[in-house]
């Protein structure tokens, strides 16, 4: 059994918990406590019902509850003053307010792990030339017969909003229709259509408000990949349904590209194609270490020597150039800027209509040629493109960073959060949103956002240079020093009058205010 909230998972089986794809360590009571919200999320548990559940009844201090639903809220990434998921109700109790998503894993072979869950064996040669899905009529569980017409319409538009995925092969509105009034049989569809994915649904209709819920079921093993709920007024049915479409295909394109990346990295070495090569260079380029990007480019290289008509591995091979360059791993600047930028003018070129494309080889032009203007051109394109597509969002985030546009940066980073919250690159979100924070002049919230990010990866030197900046400004001198020590190990030669050649930050005023802080945490000038 698992429970699917915010952007956590609570896994009962396994007495797991993690948020944001991480694991949160937490202690046995506090995982029974939390445990507990959660299944009793419709009512209010009272201090004598957590005491009965979780201490077996025996008396423990006003405090140790108290402290016990402080570790709860932390773990799930609430607290006391926003009361977001876990709510005190005076003189009652508590009660957990979160929306919740039940998962029951059919069988012992789908109750596994994220790693273990995105495995995808091999099925038909169909199926593995490109990864492909069903998405089936939904269920009106209205009551009322005149309500079907919204439950077809909201599965069109998921096929529709799907169908702009370049990577993804989608089936066809009749053919996934004539099963209609069938039972579900995720294998059998499987079968029948050739597809590894099957997205079912419900929708329910009660006075004047409706609530969509959408599950993607991995056919090999009849596993869960993802689940959700939504709910809203019924004043614009159509508007919410474009809403939910957007938010499905969000949240589900990247677990179908990570369970892609996983069957790849399965394959034998010797069973090679340029889409391979292509999705196992993606895996090492999420880790987003040196070492990662290093064995990414030369398969990304040899996707593109299978194939140079191939447009990803150029955009992400540039990216990765990108990546090298920010962190101060490059060897050879001068070449590898220009390789990285050759590469980026032939992705684009070659992918004018592929989101992903343009998204990654236009970030890239802009950091490496400095070609600001068209990289916010062709991120823009790439969203009207596909409107959903998480890392255009947060990509067009960092471009609008150093533009100067902080509160509109942090906007696009949130939206991309939200689309997908349990993103591998959900640090690149968080370091982002560090750096808007820093130039909008919050530096507290800059320091919280940046030390999020470098716990979801130590290696990043915009996160950790940010997060000594902005301890520096709000004057918490000796974190920013241990920071700095941090930022000294990570690249050495990092100094005050390099930061324009590294970052890309167009406003006179960011540069200095950014170099101050560095400054007073103890970096160098010359």
């Amino acid at each position: 059994m698992k429970y699917h909230f915010a952007d956590c998972v609570l896994d009962l089986d396994r007495r797991e918990l993690t948020r944001g794809s991480q694991p949160v360590a937490v202690g046995p009571q506090v995982f029974d406590l939390l445990v507990h919200l959660v299944e009793n999320h419709e009512r209010v548990v009272s201090k004598d019902g957590l005491l009965d559940a979780v201490w077996n009844g025996r008396i423990v201090s006003e405090s140790t509850l108290s402290s016990h639903i402080n570790a709860v809220r932390k773990a799930i990434g609430d607290s006391g003053a926003e009361q977001r998921l876990v709510r005190t109700v005076a003189r009652k109790g508590f009660r957990f307010v979160g929306d919740v998503i039940e998962v029951r894993q059919p069988d012992a072979s789908g109750e596994v792990g994220i790693a273990q869950r995105l495995s995808i064996p091999e099925t038909t040669a169909a199926m593995a030339h490109k990864p492909s899905i069903a998405v089936m009529p939904f269920q009106n569980l209205s009551g009322d017969p005149e309500q079907d017409y919204f439950a077809d319409g909201m599965a069109e538009e998921i096929i529709t909003a799907l169908s702009r995925v370049r990577w993804l092969f989608v089936i066809a509105r009749n053919s996934s229709f004539a099963f209609r009034g069938s039972p579900v049989d995720v294998k059998q569809i499987s079968r029948d259509l050739g597809v590894t994915y099957v997205l079912e649904g419900s929708v329910r209709k009660a006075a004047d408000r409706i609530r969509i819920t959408g599950q993607l079921v991995n056919a090999s093993t009849n596993g869960y990949l993802w689940a959700d709920r939504f709910e809203g007024p019924l004043d614009d049915i159509f508007t919410l349904q474009d809403r939910i479409s957007g938010n499905v295909v969000g949240a589900i394109a990247p677990q179908m590209e990570l369970a892609e990346i996983e069957r790849a990295r399965r394959k034998p070495t010797e069973n090679l194609n340029a889409y391979d090569c292509y999705l196992r260079g993606l895996a090492h380029l999420h880790r987003g270490g040196r070492e990662a990007v290093g064995e990414a480019l030369p398969l990304f290289r040899k996707a593109i020597e299978l194939d140079a008509e191939f447009a990803p591995p150029k955009a992400m091979a540039a990216w990765g150039y990108f990546w090298r360059k920010i962190n101060g791993w490059t060897t050879d600047s001068a070449l590898e800027t220009a390789e990285g930028t050759a590469l980026a003018r032939d992705a684009v070129e070659l992918g004018r209509d592929d989101a992903v494309v343009l998204a990654r080889a236009g970030h890239a032009l802009a950091h490496l040629a400095g070609e600001f203007d068209s990289g916010i051109a062709l991120l823009d394109r790439a969203l009207f493109l596909n409107p959903n597509l998480a890392p255009a969002w947060f990509l067009g985030g960092f471009l609008r960073v150093w533009h100067g546009e902080p509160e509109e940066a942090i906007d696009y980073f949130e939206h991309a959060m939200r689309l997908s919250p349990v993103d591998p690159e959900l640090y690149r979100m968080q370091a982002g949103i560090a750096m808007a924070h820093l130039f909008a002049g919050r530096f507290e919230a800059a320091s919280l956002w940046a030390d999020q990010a470098q716990q979801n990866l130590p290696s990043f030197l915009m996160a950790v240079a940010t997060g000594a900046a902005s301890q520096a400004l709000s004057g918490r001198t000796e974190d920013a020093r241990r920071t700095m020590d941090r930022l000294r190990e990570l690249s050495p030669a990092l100094r005050l009058s390099s930061l324009k050649d590294w970052l890309p930050i167009r406003r006179q005023e960011d540069i200095a205010l950014f170099a101050d802080g560095l400054r007073e945490a103890g970096l160098p000038d010359q």
